[in-house]
């Protein structure tokens, strides 16, 4: 009988063991990690929408010409003022001695005004000397003719000539006047610092900067692309190929804007790179952009209308990978994604992880 009872009460515990571990023990771990995952999961914002970035410079060609020699290859590495092409020199030698021509006769010219300056100095005494002769001459006929020693028509001659030499020396003193104009209001000046000289001598130092822009160098190192073709005209301020700067990438993610409430510059950033599964690369947040990316764009979306959705908008950020040796080559547009550690804690009930 007893050993009845005790096989009997063994089989009832069971079930009441297996009741009270599907009532209570597995709910309580239930609540226990779900509440850990609630504190836990307002730390950490991750998103795959994110992208390898780095500098692409269109390298532009300053003066107009044809090219002759292209010294790079597609894909090809370069360092800092590295040659890429050349352009035509001949028309840009042209320009250069049409230049130096242009000085020297600016020169001549200049030199030239200064010896009629002089020469106008000559004159303007020699007309003095005339002028005086024929106000004394008019003087004595004048005295003749009272005391009718002389006729009245040669006092009259002799006071024309005398008004005559009075007006040569004005026109003399007014060309003179034209000429010091002409030099610069100094005939001490030196010719160097002449307004046409000096204009000349920037010419010429214009054409000799355009020959000196005939080869196209690498403004920073990097990886040049779409180079252009031996015989190729490249207009002025046109791009001649691109370049893409290797210096250090950096990655652009784009974040919901509900996600980015606890974001801050500074913040720890984990990248894995599509293209590299196996490598991880740490990173701070550098910047965030002041607006969203549809601020952006050609035609921003009008919300101002009776058809509205709100649909959560996406904000670019940039974070700065740290240097990591021996880490594979990153090429710009690689999809990567990005996790943002931003040290928030959630509370429940005054507890946070």
């Amino acid at each position: 009988m007893s050993t009845a009872n005790a096989s009997h009460t063994s089989s009832s515990a069971a079930p009441k063991g297996k009741r009270r571990l599907f009532l209570v023990v597995i709910p309580a771990l239930a609540l226990l990690v779900g509440g850990g995952l609630y504190l836990h999961g307002g730390r950490y914002v991750e998103t795959e929408n994110a992208y390898i970035k780095s500098d692409k410079v269109p390298v532009s060609v300053n003066v107009s010409g044809t090219v002759t020699a292209v010294l790079v290859q597609d894909n090809q590495s370069v360092q800092a003022g590295q040659p890429l092409l050349e352009l035509d020199r001949v028309p840009l030698q042209m320009a250069l001695q049409r230049a130096q021509a242009r000085l020297a006769q600016v020169r001549t010219d200049l030199l030239t005004q200064q010896a009629a300056y002089r020469e106008k100095q000559s004159e303007i005494r020699q007309a003095y000397t005339r002028e005086k002769f024929a106000q004394r001459e008019a003087q004595r006929q004048a005295d003749l003719v009272s005391k009718q020693f002389v006729s009245a028509s040669r006092y009259d001659e002799a006071r024309q000539s005398a008004e005559l030499s009075s007006q040569q020396v004005k026109t003399l003193e007014q060309d003179l006047q034209r000429l010091a104009v002409s030099l610069g209001g100094s005939l001490q000046a030196p010719v160097t610092e002449h307004p046409s000289y000096l204009a000349a001598q920037a010419e010429l130092a214009q054409a000799q900067w355009a020959l000196d822009k005939a080869q196209i160098v690498a403004p920073q190192a990097g990886v040049v692309s779409n180079t252009p073709k031996v015989g190729q005209f490249v207009p002025a301020g046109g791009t001649a190929l691109m370049l893409v700067g290797n210096a250090q990438p950096w990655v652009e993610a784009n974040f919901t804007e509900t996600e980015l409430t606890h974001v801050h510059v500074g913040q720890h950033v984990t990248v894995h790179v599509d293209t590299y599964p196996d490598q991880v690369w740490q990173g701070q947040v550098e910047s965030l952009s002041p607006a969203t990316g549809s601020e952006f764009s050609l035609i921003p979306a009008q919300n101002a209308t009776g058809n509205w959705v709100k649909v959560a908008q996406r904000i670019p950020l940039r974070v700065r990978l740290q240097p990591q040796a021996n880490a594979p080559q990153l090429r710009t547009g690689m999809s990567a994604t990005v996790e943002i550690d931003t040290g928030h804690k959630r509370r429940f009930l005054g507890l946070s992880l």
